[in-house]
């Protein structure tokens, strides 16, 4: 049975997202995306094989599965409906999800499930398998280009410039949550690592500006009972938006594809 798919938001992970749909995968029909800018969206659906509807981020609850990917000022506008809906919810913001865990116990009410996707990170079936037996620390450390951190919040507010540094700039040492706070559009691979593993105050995070590098870079450090495990990722940032991993949109596919599929690897 083929399942409808909705998506919020047109951007570096959106649009690619849905020009995927658009091509074709098995089980699974894009009826109806939002973006901010119209008129801007609609051109951008033109080229579609079959474009999906236009529609309020309120509207977009009428599909079966409701994948999130826009600016974390938006996320509950786009949440609330799904789930108050008993959708399945895919949020690209896992940052945002952090001081919303209400919505976790509003869809156990409603019967929605909300499925945080890998995004740009990876190994988090590990992460996952460890939580299930003690796990003594997990930390990230996250090192950007300078361009992908500004604007962040916790930066203005504590009046940090990494516009002009020589070298690489440790910007944030603290958990995951205070991270989130600081970081909306920079942490999300903090928030899915902390909602596979421990939580968000025990996990861990180091941001770092580097102006020596051009990808993204994630390593994952976790010592538990079970394993001790060491993994980096480099990420090569979108063209539209830095901040943003081409990896992201990827793992949104992938993430769909699991839910119809099959057969499904990974845990």
């Amino acid at each position: 049975m083929t399942k409808t798919v909705a998506i919020a938001g047109l951007g570096a992970i959106g649009l690619p997202l849905a020009r995927a749909l658009d091509a074709g995968v098995d089980g699974l029909k894009l009826v109806a995306v939002s973006a901010r800018d119209q008129v801007k969206g609609l051109a951008n659906l033109a080229g579609f094989r079959a474009p999906p509807r236009m529609v309020s981020l309120a509207e977009l609850a009428e599909a079966d599965i409701v994948v999130e990917a826009v600016p974390a000022s938006c996320f509950e506008r786009v949440a609330v409906p799904a789930i108050e809906a008993g959708r399945i919810f895919i949020p690209a913001s896992a940052g945002a999800l952090l001081p919303r865990m209400h919505l976790v116990r509003l869809a156990t009410q409603t019967g929605a499930r909300i499925i945080i996707p890998t995004g740009a990170l990876l190994g988090l079936d590990a992460v996952r398998a460890a939580a299930e037996g003690p796990v003594e620390d997990i930390t990230i450390e996250t090192r950007k280009p300078p361009l992908g951190l500004v604007g962040a919040p916790y930066l203005e507010r504590n009046n940090i410039d990494v516009t002009d540094i020589a070298g690489p700039l440790l910007v944030f040492e603290g958990n995951a949550f205070d991270a989130a706070a600081g970081f909306p559009a920079n942490v999300n691979v903090a928030a899915a690592l902390a909602l596979a593993g421990i939580g968000p105050v025990r996990t861990r995070v180091q941001i770092w500006a580097d102006p020596a590098l051009t990808r993204n870079t994630h390593t994952i450090r976790v010592n538990c009972q079970a394993a001790r495990f060491t993994m980096t990722i480099e990420n090569v940032p979108s063209d539209e938006n830095p901040r943003t991993g081409r990896l992201t949109p990827l793992s949104l596919l992938a993430c769909l594809r699991g839910l119809v599929s099959p057969l499904r690897a990974g845990s």
